[in-house]
């Protein structure tokens, strides 16, 4: 299984389900004047009978595709109309596909911006032994420091603490490495050029209403997003986001595994 879901979650609209890959849009985070992390991922979402074309991957079989228009209520809050088309896909071994459409459907000739992120649980086997490849040099903000810039230091990403940080103008492929399931989650993205790390650890996770005290052992968020620099679309234009996640074995705790190998092969 590649996705975390808390035993605490609560599955009662209209509030937010926690785990799986919730939907940030039209904003991430508190980076605007919305909701934590936009309404999208609270809106119950059409099956879309007709979607536009997307390049054929012979390899996939099985998709579902889904629409999400604003409401009257949502125009109250967010002024802008839109079509965001979901796709959802199974790969032959596994892999999961996700593809966001975002089309500017406003009649008023106006543009909006926004930001986004996939916000990807991962499950892990044990925070403490889970790395990061990918993310070493890149910029960063902190939220847990007022969003200030910092440089990534060391070789990989490891958790000995809380963390909630967003890695700018990252690598189109990041590797999760878990050393106790000999497991490598490989991410990679396309159209999001920022990645968000984030871990409640313990203090933080005893405040949090739909997460178990001890559940931040066995997760880690590693969320493909367009943050720093929001996307901005004028009428009838769209813009696409892409997300693949895949998992393979990996035999990294013997150092038989190259990471360069799967961030870049």
């Amino acid at each position: 299984c590649i996705c975390f879901a808390p035993l605490e979650a609560i599955f009662k609209s209209p509030g937010a389900i926690r785990g799986g890959i919730p939907i940030c849009f039209p904003q991430f985070g508190t980076h605007g004047n919305l909701e934590k992390h936009g309404f999208a991922r609270n809106r119950l979402w059409l099956v879309d009978d007709n979607p536009p074309p997307l390049p054929v991957n012979s390899g996939i079989k099985t998709y579902a595709d889904l629409i999400l228009k604003p409401s009257e209520e949502d125009l109250k809050i967010w002024p802008h109309r839109f079509e965001f088309r979901l796709r959802v896909a199974l790969g032959p071994k596994g892999d999961l596909f996700l593809t966001s459409r975002i089309r500017n459907t406003n009649t008023d000739g106006k543009p909006f911006s926004f930001t986004f992120a996939y916000h990807t649980y991962f499950s892990v086997s044990d925070i403490s032994e889970v790395r990061i490849e990918g993310l070493e040099t890149m910029d960063y903000f902190d939220n847990l420091k007022g969003k200030e810039r910092f440089t990534e230091q060391g070789d990989a990403l490891v958790f000995e603490s809380e963390i909630d940080k967003v890695y700018l103008d990252t690598p189109p492929k990041i590797a999760i490495i878990d050393h106790e399931k000999k497991r490598t989650f490989v991410l990679r993205k396309d159209g999001l050029p920022d990645a968000v790390v984030w871990n409640p650890w313990e203090r933080r996770s005893k405040t949090i209403l739909d997460f178990g005290d001890e559940e931040y052992k066995h997760m880690l968020c590693v969320e493909p997003a367009a943050v720093e620099k929001p996307i901005t679309l004028k009428p009838g234009e769209e813009w696409k986001g892409r997300l693949e996640l895949s998992a393979v074995p990996s035999s990294y705790y013997s150092g038989q595994l190259d990471p360069d190998k799967v961030l870049h092969g």
